[in-house]
């Protein structure tokens, strides 16, 4: 454990802090033909960047026995991320390969539970991926929540308001696609912090 990070936070001081949004450019794939016209975008970005930020969202669930499906994907490159509505679309080919590719790192907060939904309800077998929270608890961090460590590690704050939203809404608001590009984008940007420590 390293004597010298803040391996707590509370809600005030998180409170404290500036929200952050992700400002680049968000691809939302909602048809079969934007999935195939942002295709070579997509393997072009692959290629550029070795680590990606990677998160998903389902129909929240207030009872035990509700399981809904994975109902977006989203993969948070630099500049750029992409939405793609697994509700909307079959998952392409292209996108499957990058989950399954080993020497992409794709890194999320609790991205393994995603991977495990993934391999469950698509049989996409995810590869190469680095949780967030696995690195922050190596190097002696405690609250390892997404709020928590983006108010630690860049002192900045998140909203989770869009969270508990209904993901398989036919269209979604601009609130939750900022929302979904931000949680990507921040599990890029809280990998990024703690390589860098």
């Amino acid at each position: 454990m390293k004597s010298n990070i803040k391996a707590r936070i509370t809600k005030e001081e998180i409170n404290s802090y500036e929200m952050i949004d992700y400002t680049g450019q968000i691809y939302l794939i909602d048809t079969e033909q934007k999935a195939q016209d942002i295709a070579k975008k997509f393997q072009e970005l692959n290629q550029k960047y070795d680590v990606t930020g990677l998160d998903t969202e389902s129909r929240p669930s207030f009872k035990k026995t509700d399981n809904f499906r994975i109902s977006l994907i989203q993969v948070s490159f630099e500049e750029e991320c992409f939405l793609f509505r697994l509700n909307k679309i079959q998952c392409p080919d292209y996108l499957v390969n990058y989950l399954e590719d080993q020497n992409l790192i794709k890194t999320g907060v609790a991205v393994k539970d995603d991977c495990r939904d993934l391999k469950k309800q698509y049989h996409i077998n995810a590869k190469g991926v680095v949780d967030v929270q696995d690195l922050a608890k190596a190097q002696g961090y405690i609250t390892l929540g997404l709020q928590s460590l983006t108010g630690i590690l860049l002192e900045k704050k998140i909203s989770k308001k869009a969270k508990l939203t209904n993901w398989e809404n036919n269209k979604l608001t601009d609130a939750q696609i900022r929302y979904a590009a931000t949680d990507a984008w921040i599990s890029l940007k809280l990998y990024q912090a703690l390589e860098s420590k």
